[in-house]
């Protein structure tokens, strides 16, 4: 995005002038002795067969600023984890594999739910959780950055403009969301442009002037899997274990975290990546899902701050979002006009039809059990009950990185 406009309560750091990835990532090699950086990948095994990830590790190949790289493996069998393993060896840098679904990492898992530990439900949200927790025990890196493995466009400039407001020491800032424009022949971020930034203006006209909201607004991509943040928001941020994570995360930094020491850096020109199908009749996968946790996660975080969301409320912000919406998607349709991009008015106000159907199926789950699912609990709690989890976690993982893949058994098969 070319302009320079700073908009809402968090500062925006633009791409502006000449490219400049070889200064960035010089000065990133400087600042990294001083704030060590780790990558967390949260990733699915079957990542690994497609051309994204593939990618993705042949960037970062060239990486050379990055004290370590942990890879949250998830759905992925004794088999599967021995053929990640010598996926990732052609890395250069200390990197290891979280083995999600072994039997060692679960079995902790075990131990923190024995101690009423809330741990989420399998998924990203958790994968990521566990993985923030190998860095904190190892205690090597002072920076956490964060990104998927479905990135087709990915490149060298991505990581370093992430990385680079959090472990500056002169810019000072602790957390950094990352956003992008998704377009390529037509405009792409449905749930962004037509159900997230619809429903948080809504809420806005319904409940009035509320911070939170006023915060989640001033991003241009509140969903964007890319951010950056210090160790100790690590310990103390608690995260959703479903599709609400990226909202969650903005919650947790704002309650957490002063306004100055957030920001959102503009990584890249255009952005591609695996597009989720709309699935508008079926709540439990594709968008509608991400539609109905995001709206849930949103709620429950307004609800958090003292907002009373009644049932007449709820029924007047689906009327609301509708509107809203459709005036999203008559300002989509002009953009597109003046870029002479494709446009599909009816595929768009279809995707609205399911954020509203979305909507209403959040709407009554909040209003049965308005906790739902509850917050992963944060690393400063589980430490407090049960004192040698990082141990433990160190132990789970480096046992699982020494199995010879060669051999028919080993320690992650006992």
């Amino acid at each position: 995005m070319s302009d320079f406009y700073q908009n809402g309560v968090v500062a925006v750091l633009h791409r502006l002038g000449r490219p400049n990835l070889d200064q960035l990532e010089a000065e990133l090699q400087r600042h990294a002795a001083v704030n060590p950086i780790a990558l967390v990948l949260p990733s699915l095994y079957a990542e690994l067969e497609r051309p994204a990830l593939k990618g993705i590790v042949n960037t970062l190949k060239d990486v050379r600023y990055l004290n370590e790289i942990v890879v949250a493996l998830g759905q992925a069998s004794a088999l599967e984890f021995r053929r990640a393993k010598e996926y990732f060896k052609i890395l250069p840098q200390d990197v290891r594999l979280v083995w999600v679904d072994g039997p060692r990492i679960q079995e902790i898992l075990k131990i923190l739910t024995s101690q009423e530990i809330d741990i989420g439900l399998p998924g990203k949200g958790q994968s990521c959780w566990i993985a923030f927790g190998y860095v904190l025990a190892r205690r090597q890196s002072k920076v956490i950055a964060l990104h998927d493995c479905d990135i087709l466009s990915y490149n060298r400039e991505y990581l370093a403009r992430l990385c680079y407001p959090v472990a500056s020491p002169n810019l000072g800032y602790e957390f950094c969301k990352g956003y992008y424009s998704r377009v390529t022949d037509r405009l792409h971020g449905r749930v962004t442009r037509l159900f997230i930034t619809p429903l948080i203006r809504s809420l806005q006209q319904l409940v009035g002037p509320q911070p939170l909201l006023t915060f989640l607004d001033s991003f241009r991509y509140p969903l964007a899997g890319e951010f950056a943040m210090v160790r100790e928001l690590a310990r103390i941020n608690r995260i959703p274990g479903d599709w609400g994570l990226e909202i969650g995360v903005l919650a947790e930094v704002y309650r957490n975290c002063a306004l100055r020491r957030i920001c959102q850096a503009d990584l890249a020109d255009t952005y591609e990546h695996k597009h989720q199908a709309l699935s508008a009749d079926n709540p439990e996968g594709g968008l509608l899902k991400m539609c109905v946790d995001i709206s849930k996660s949103l709620f429950r975080s307004l609800a958090s701050e003292g907002i009373v969301l009644s049932e007449e409320r709820l029924k007047t912000l689906r009327a609301t979002y509708l509107q809203a919406a459709q005036e999203a998607i008559r300002r989509y349709e002009d953009d597109a006009a003046i870029n002479s991009l494709k446009f599909d008015r009816h595929e768009e106000r279809t995707a609205v039809e399911a954020f509203l159907k979305g909507i209403k199926l959040a709407t009554d789950g909040f209003l049965e059990d308005p906790l739902g699912v509850p917050m992963v609990s944060n690393w400063s709690r589980v430490v407090a009950a049960v004192p040698d989890v990082f141990d433990r976690l160190l132990d789970a993982v480096e046992q699982d990185h020494e199995w010879d893949p060669a051999t028919e058994r080993g320690p992650a098969l006992a």
